[in-house]
């Protein structure tokens, strides 16, 4: 299996057969386990093995066959499936750190994350420095002989800053902290955090995995040693498995991930060159286009640059409004990597209630526009675009 491609891994890895010999996966639609003598139970209580399970919070069997595969697509050794991308994120920093312990960050985060760390964890005693991820040298400096742990979003939403997770990785490395990489954005396919050596990646799984705006889901992915000691600790005392229904969804998805995600990229890229030097944006960011100020970096880091970019229209939020209502393909939504084009307002939507500092700091103007990617011809896509660029 080792030498499968994600490909293959996507549509292979972790099968469990019943007795019936099904060719779909099963779904184990159950809470509990059945144990065929009392002593069998005790011994499961002490020591579960790679396929016994006691409760569907601890593990499910068709959970961890989602938990084999995403693990083995992006990977790494083993994972822990959550009910969403946040329980995800939550867990994997809340299970390594207590009071007193520093965490080096990103500033450019998602407002829910970006809550975690300074709300929640704050909350409880742990100090939190923020930095522009993009300069390694505010990394150096921020990363101290007692920092514990760094997070970062390997691609930030929604201003596409690309962090060089390789530098990051040696320099906390260095200190024996833990690298934690929020990994939305670069999408499974072309995840390369475990390539660079982070110690977890954080995955939500709503977006690529599920991809057609079913199912809320999320992934922690490392070593087994982390993933079966800390995290699972952790995430099977506070409620947040993965439900059964979900995983199978989530298995079915990873059988068209790389084709899906691969065609999205490329009409991404389509996309920022047809909308790059237009008369009515002032910029288009997509990771590895040349427009991009990081685009060197992010082509040396990743084959493609996600599913996802950015621009600025020019007249700030109202012109953003008339394009945004003049569209006809793309859907007013907030989520990103849908199987369906997505276009967003950040400053007005999912980064609403951040302080106007922090918006102005990450460059979430009210010119600011997003626009997720999906299956539709590349060929409409960009005609709608520039439709509706011609009503601002």
């Amino acid at each position: 299996m080792t030498t499968w491609s994600k490909r293959t891994k996507a549509v292979h890895t972790g099968t469990r057969r019943s007795q019936y010999g099904e060719v779909s996966e099963a779904i184990f639609l159950t809470q509990g386990f059945v144990y065929e003598t009392a002593e069998d139970a005790e011994a499961r209580f002490v020591e579960l093995g790679d396929d016994e399970f006691i409760y569907a919070r601890y593990g499910n069997p068709t959970v961890r066959m989602f938990e084999d595969r995403i693990a083995a697509m992006v990977g790494y050794e083993d994972c822990f499936a959550c009910t969403s991308g946040m329980a995800a994120v939550t867990g994997a920093l809340t299970a390594l750190l207590q009071a007193g312990d520093h965490v080096v960050s990103s500033r450019a985060l998602f407002g829910s994350c970006l809550y975690v760390l300074e709300d929640i964890l704050g909350r409880f005693g742990v100090e939190i420095t923020l930095v522009d991820g993009t300069d390694n040298a505010a990394w150096d400096a921020a990363i101290r002989p007692d920092t514990k742990l760094v997070f970062f979003e390997s691609i930030s939403n929604p201003t596409l800053e690309v962090v060089d997770v390789a530098h990051v990785v040696k320099a906390a490395h260095a200190v024996g902290a833990l690298v934690v990489v929020d990994d939305a954005m670069a999408t499974p396919v072309f995840s390369y955090a475990s390539a660079l050596g982070a110690d977890l990646a954080v995955i939500s799984t709503t977006k690529h995995v599920d991809g057609q705006g079913r199912m809320l889901g999320g992934a922690i992915c490392g070593s087994r040693e982390l993933i079966r000691g800390p995290i699972e600790t952790y995430m099977k005392h506070t409620g947040g498995a993965m439900n059964p229904f979900t995983a199978w969804s989530h298995l079915k998805a990873l059988e068209t991930i790389d084709l899906r995600v691969r065609a999205q990229c490329d009409t991404a890229m389509k996309v920022a060159q047809a909308l790059n030097g237009h008369a009515k944006l002032t910029h288009v960011r997509y990771p590895t286009h040349a427009a991009h100020p990081q685009s060197a970096l992010a082509s040396a880091q990743a084959e493609s640059g996600g599913t996802v970019l950015a621009f600025e229209v020019a007249g700030g939020r109202d012109a953003c409004f008339k394009f945004i209502n003049a569209l006809e393909i793309f859907t007013i939504s907030n989520n990103f990597a849908d199987a369906k084009s997505i276009v967003t307002h950040p400053a007005t939507t999912t980064h609403q209630r951040l302080p106007q500092d922090q918006k102005d700091t990450l460059g979430i103007s009210m010119g600011l526009i997003r626009l997720s990617i999906g299956l539709e011809d590349p060929d409409d896509l960009i005609a709608d675009l520039l439709a509706a660029l011609d009503q601002v």
